[in-house]
């Protein structure tokens, strides 16, 4: 159980380092008050699952779900 938990903690730590460069790289959503009234949408926002953020904002979830994860296991194992 040892091998197991070092495992799952050293995976915990990986996680949450990519989990911290991915939100910090991730620019900011400073739309204003145009973002209310839908304004923000644009030609260039359709497309956003193929641009580097679209790409950042898919790491920073399966990061977020692999932490949680981990840490569940580690809670539940140790």
């Amino acid at each position: 159980m040892a091998i197991l938990n070092g495992i799952i903690t050293v995976l915990l730590v990986v996680s949450a380092l990519i989990l911290i460069v991915t939100v910090l790289l991730q620019p900011g959503e400073s739309n204003g008050l145009g973002a209310i009234a839908g304004g923000a949408e644009t030609f260039f926002g359709k497309n956003k699952a193929k641009s580097m953020e679209g790409k950042l904002a898919l790491a920073t979830k399966a990061s977020a779900v692999v932490f949680i994860i981990c840490a569940l296991l580690i809670a539940v194992i140790g």
